[in-house]
This record gives C-alpha cells, sequence and structure tokens, in this order.
C-alpha cells in the first residue's frame, strides 16, 4: 500500500525493453520478445515481508465465516497485503468494497479525475454532493466506513506520471477501466518491480478481467489418489512443483504446489488463442465475439486516441477492425454478427451495476486466492458477456522459441520464504 515507506532500488531497464520518456514507460512487443527469456520471468527478486503476527481474538470473531472457508494463514497473508487499485469507477468500487470487508492490509486508491453526474449513475461510494471533487477522495470515507482495521491512503496524482519504482511498495496492482496503452504501461512497470498485476474493465453488458502475475505458486489439496504425483509439466503455462501429505479426519490429503507462468498485457494482447481451441470447429463456434470487439476497440483507440463515435466513419473503421481481429484469431465469420457489434458499440463506456458486481467480486477473489497461495488463479482472460451470462477464461500466450525451458520447474525458482504469494 501507499501508506508504506520501503526503500525501492531503482527498477534497471535492462536489454532495450523498455525505455522511460516524459515520466512513461514505452515498451514495444518486439524490445519484450528480444529480452533473454529468464528476466521477463525473473526480473527482479521480491522482498521477504516481516513475519506476519499471530491473528487476534479479535480479527478470527471478525472474519469468522471467511476464515472457515480459507483459513487462518491465507487470513494472516490478507491482513498485510499492500494493494493498489487505480481509477475509481464503478467496477473499482466493487472490488474495493470486496477487498476491504476481507480484511487486507492497507488500500490505496489511485485517481486524479473529477466526479461528475456520470459517475453517480452505478458507483455507491460518491453522491451529488461530491460532484466537482477529486473521485479517489471522494470515495475515500465511505471506504474506511466498511472497514476501519484497514489503512486507506489516497493519490490523487495522474497514474501517467507515475515512475516504475513506485509501483514495488505494492504487493498488488489493480487496473480498471483504462486504455491498453496506459494499462500496458502500468504492466510494464509492475514487471520491472516484480509485482503481479491485473486489468479489468467493463462497457455496459460486457466485461473483462485480465491477470498477469509473471510466476505463482499455489497449493490444491486433494484426496491421495494411488498413482504418485510427480513433477511434471501439465499445459504451457502450469507445472508441478511438489507434493506433500498429510492425514485429516482419517484421509490421506495430498497438497499438491502448483507453478503458472504469465504473459504481459502487450503480448497477450495479440497472443492467438489455445489451441485446443482453434483445433476444433466446434470450440471456434463457442468463442464469443467479445474478445475481437475488446481488441478492436483498443486497436481503434490507439489509433484514434478515443472511443468510437455514432459517425459513419468511426462505425466503419471499428468495423474494420473488428473483422480483422476476428480473422487473426481464426474464428468463423458467422460468429461475428452485426448485430453483436451494433450491441457492443452502444454499451462502449457505460457502466451497469450487476456486469461491475460480478466483474469486481471475480476479481477480488482472485486476488484473494493469490495472496493465500489457495486454488487456481486466472489464467489469464475472463471475458463476460452479460446479455448471455457467460463469463469463459482463455490463455492467450506468444509462442517463443526456448520458451519451454523457462516453464520447466527446475528452471524457475521458488517464491522467497516469507513472501505473500508473490511472483518469483
Amino acid at each position: 500500500m501507499e501508506g508504506s515507506n520501503l526503500p525501492v532500488p531503482e527498477a534497471p531497464v535492462t536489454n532495450g525493453a523498455a525505455s522511460l520518456s516524459n515520466g512513461a514507460l514505452n515498451v514495444s512487443a518486439e524490445d519484450f520478445a528480444q529480452v533473454p527469456l529468464q528476466d521477463q520471468y525473473n526480473i527482479q527478486s521480491f522482498e521477504a515481508q516481516p513475519q506476519a503476527q499471530p491473528i487476534s481474538a479479535d480479527e478470527i470473531a471478525l472474519y469468522d465465516r471467511q476464515i472457515r472457508l480459507w483459513g487462518v494463514k491465507a487470513q494472516e497473508k490478507l491482513r498485510t497485503a499492500r494493494i493498489l487499485l487505480i481509477h475509481m469507477r464503478a467496477l473499482a468500487n466493487e472490488i474495493a468494497k470486496n477487498l476491504v470487508l476481507a480484511g487486507i492490509g492497507s488500500l490505496t486508491v489511485l485517481d486524479s479525475s473529477i466526479v461528475t453526474d456520470d459517475d453517480l449513475g452505478a458507483q455507491f461510494f460518491i453522491s451529488e454532493q461530491d460532484i466537482g471533487h477529486n473521485r479517489a477522495e471522494a470515495a475515500a470515507p465511505q471506504i474506511r466506513k466498511l472497514n476501519p482495521r484497514v489503512a486507506l491512503q489516497v493519490d490523487t496524482e495522474d497514474i501517467q506520471m507515475k515512475q516504475p519504482e513506485f509501483y514495488a511498495q505494492f504487493d498488488m496492482i489493480i487496473a480498471t477501466d483504462l486504455d491498453v496503452q496506459t494499462l500496458s504501461t502500468i504492466n510494464a512497470s509492475c514487471r520491472l518491480c516484480n509485482r503481479p498485476f491485473y486489468a479489468s474493465g467493463t462497457h455496459g453488458f460486457y466485461g473483462y478481467i485480465f491477470a498477469d502475475l509473471i510466476s505463482h505458486d499455489y497449493v490444491i489439496e486433494r484426496e491421495k489418489s494411488n498413482r504418485p504425483t510427480v513433477p511434471m509439466q501439465e499445459t504451457f503455462t502450469r507445472s508441478i512443483v511438489s507434493s506433500t501429505i498429510k492425514k485429516e479426519n482419517g484421509k490421506v490429503i495430498e497438497m499438491v504446489t502448483k507453478r503458472e507462468i504469465y504473459s504481459p498485457l502487450l503480448l497477450a494482447n495479440s497472443s492467438p488463442l489455445p489451441a485446443e481451441q482453434t483445433n476444433s470447429r466446434r470450440r471456434k463456434l463457442q468463442v464469443p465475439p467479445l474478445l475481437s470487439c475488446l481488441r478492436a476497440l483498443w486497436e481503434f483507440s490507439t489509433i484514434s486516441g478515443n472511443i468510437p463515435s455514432h459517425s459513419h466513419a468511426d462505425l466503419a473503421l471499428f468495423t474494420s477492425l473488428a473483422t480483422e481481429k476476428h480473422k487473426e484469431l481464426q474464428l468463423p465469420t458467422e460468429t461475428l454478427k452485426s448485430d453483436f457489434l451494433r450491441s457492443f458499440l452502444q454499451n462502449i463506456g457505460s457502466e451497469i451495476a450487476p456486469v461491475t458486481a460480478f466483474l469486481g467480486g471475480q476479481l477480488a477473489q482472485d486476488v484473494i486466492n493469490v495472496l493465500g497461495q489457495r486454488e487456481q488463479p486466472i489464467q489469464n482472460f475472463l471475458l463476460f458477456d452479460g446479455e448471455e451470462s457467460k463469463g469463459p477464461v482463455y490463455a492467450l500466450h506468444s509462442f517463443f522459441p526456448g520458451m519451454e525451458s523457462v516453464l520447466n520447474p527446475s528452471m524457475v525458482p521458488a517464491p522467497m520464504e516469507g513472501a505473500m504469494a508473490m511472483p518469483v
């Protein structure tokens, strides 16, 4: 959290993969691909956290129901977690609510925007009296009321002015409802500091969650089978690292440590669908056109610096970009229908409370699981279509020669002792 004043070493820029210009970090896909793979996934070691104090009886009583779900150890990790939440719109309201009620250590809300009439539709931390005031400062009093135990800081500086080392003081960075260039800049800065990053956004009935945890270890508990569990590569991104056993209620329980490797947004945004999707026409027909439209929207914003208007020129450009992205993903042309294009365009920039509630809950739960090193995290794109009530997850990764060596568990060091579920 921003309240921490830990000494932060200057983040190095290596192999031409990043450059600083006017306070912003500029990274291209080509530059990233040229960085040695071990540097992509282990740029800077995560500092070991001080040993957490045992959770108090008062806290056990306060968080009793959730401790029953994820255990005391996970709750102890939550209570020391420092989280940065960027851009306080309706989606960020939901994320903040869920994380603060869960009992994280501290939360920093960052937003340089001013409250307007449009913010009153779906945001519940602000009111008409806040119009004209900073959005983060306006939301802060209501956030504090949810859980006074959580340390809350407010930062009103423009996110574009933040240097990469700024992010090193946090354990988790979450950015919402921002353009893809800003998200990619934040993501690159987080990688330089070796900090996990989430991006999320909504457009009316539609939304997404993206996760870049760099390298994340988590534990799955299951009843032990007759077949021994050995370290191995399960998928392109997931490996079994180790396993231990324990006896519980007369059963032998196996605790399997797995490791997921992630890609940054810059690469995931141009990556193909997994082979298991593209090798089956039936599965390709099930891929929502939302992915093509989201990529088209980001491309449109990069070209024009804005979202599509209702002008003929903007509609024609967006339609052309969506069709192009659909072909790049090798999806059947018949799944990109004019009705969906029209609906997506009508929803751009709007906020609908049930959609932000769903995505905010999903993202916050994933953050809690990651901090507690429990359950498999999102890998790496979740797409939500509120009209269809579907939220499929796709692993979008670029393929580089030699990448399989990075994914070998023996090649990727385990998290440092005392680190809170952070990537190595």
